[in-house]
């Protein structure tokens, strides 16, 4: 019997902050993977090696964990003052799909440099030292976002001294601005806060009636109190990954989540849509250790947040939770500002499970609605491995 020999395809190996994928160019991609559909779909999950009932990614690319699961397609932008368009696909590591719902905020620190070093940006928008500005239109989500990369003699400078808490070793500083983070009134889900509150009474089977803050900035995000649903915010992975009740229950919290910011129409349909909405938990300020036996004091951060990614405890922060944190922090008597402390604020130093983060994010009222107009944290990113990839034709 004659197998087809194996598709070979150009691709880049990239960490993003936190995260890490697989990069195309769209015009490298075969032809009948160009456009979305099914065809694009089976092609990228046999990239990652998804679904795997093993949960390993033993014969594919993925990590086996919702940071290690992503594919990433980049293309020149035929938008007015937009460099790059950006396309991410969360792989789901059990089941056969890719969900396009929702961005990758810290593989977005890798899209400037992936689309210069690939020839996406215009030669005169680099300089020869300094920092390029790559304008990259978010196609997931429908945003602006704006990345700072760094230049050393006409080529990206990956190494440096910026540490970031989730990562093992220091790179070169990444700085991105989220443009207009909420959805507007044409946006998914509608407005910044789809229920038109800062803090609501929510009820949810197996947690009984809490307080909730719904908001769409970075990502559609729930944010809870820890101590309504049974937890302090210093927990690390083991304490929820380890623990099947507590998962299916936070599912669940998702699920009737994401039918009140209206994402979805039925309760069903939560399941083909694991990427967003995400949870998130948060707490006043505690020492605690974090998962690399870093000690983390209470008086160097402002609040507690841990955030659940496809179904398991992120071990750090989705950068796009990391925006929705920011902005909720920013608005005065949300679940997120309540915790910091309350009051206004700018900025936010939070805890997670690996350390700590700073994000900013500026909001204000406008007839009556909060919006906010740009969120900017720190990233950094470097290319792991380039070349081609192998996909068996089948």
């Amino acid at each position: 019997m004659t197998f087809a020999p194996q598709l070979k395809i150009p691709a880049t190996y990239m960490r993003g902050g936190t995260s890490k994928g697989v990069f195309f160019k769209l015009d490298d991609l075969p032809e009948f993977a160009q456009k979305p559909g099914v065809e694009r779909d089976r092609l990228l999950l046999r990239v990652i090696g998804s679904p795997d009932p093993y949960a390993k990614h033993t014969d594919g690319m993925g990590g086996a964990t919702s940071s290690t699961s992503k594919t990433v397609i980049l293309s020149r932008s035929d938008k007015a003052n937009h460099d790059v368009d950006y396309l991410f696909g969360q792989v789901s590591i059990d089941k056969p799909f890719i969900d396009w719902s929702g961005n990758c905020g810290n593989l977005t620190a890798a899209v400037g440099s992936f689309a210069i070093t690939n020839g996406l940006v215009d030669a005169s928008r680099i300089p020869k030292n300094g920092t390029a500005v790559v304008r990259i239109w978010q196609a997931n989500i429908q945003k602006t976002i704006v990345a700072h990369v760094p230049i050393t003699n006409g080529s990206v400078q990956e190494t440096g001294d910026f540490e970031l808490d989730g990562v093992t070793f220091p790179a070169a500083e990444v700085q991105i601005e989220f443009m207009d983070p909420a959805s507007d009134e044409d946006g998914e889900g509608g407005a910044m806060f789809p229920t038109g509150n800062v803090v609501d009474s929510f009820e949810v089977p197996n947690f009984g009636t809490i307080q909730a803050t719904f908001i769409n900035a970075g990502i559609p995000t729930i944010f809870v109190n820890a101590a309504d649903i049974g937890y302090t915010g210093t927990e690390l992975q083991g304490a929820i990954n380890e623990d099947a009740e507590a998962l299916l229950k936070f599912e669940a919290l998702r699920a009737y989540g994401a039918l009140k910011m209206g994402l979805i129409n039925d309760i069903e349909e939560a399941a083909s849509r694991q990427h967003t909405p995400k949870i998130a938990f948060v707490a006043p300020p505690a020492n605690y250790v974090s998962s690399s036996g870093k000690p983390v004091r209470a008086g160097d951060i402002d609040v507690l947040v841990r955030a659940m990614s496809m179904g398991k405890l992120h071990h750090a922060m989705m950068g796009t939770a990391a925006v929705a944190i920011g902005t909720a922090a920013a608005v005065p008597g949300t679940v997120v500002n309540l915790a910091a402390g309350g009051g206004d604020r700018e900025a936010v130093v939070f805890g997670h499970p690996s350390g700590t983060l700073r994000v900013g994010a500026v909001a204000k009222q406008v007839n009556g609605q909060w919006t906010v107009t740009k969120a900017i944290m720190s990233r950094s990113a470097r290319v792991l491995m380039e070349g081609w990839v192998r996909v068996p034709q089948d």
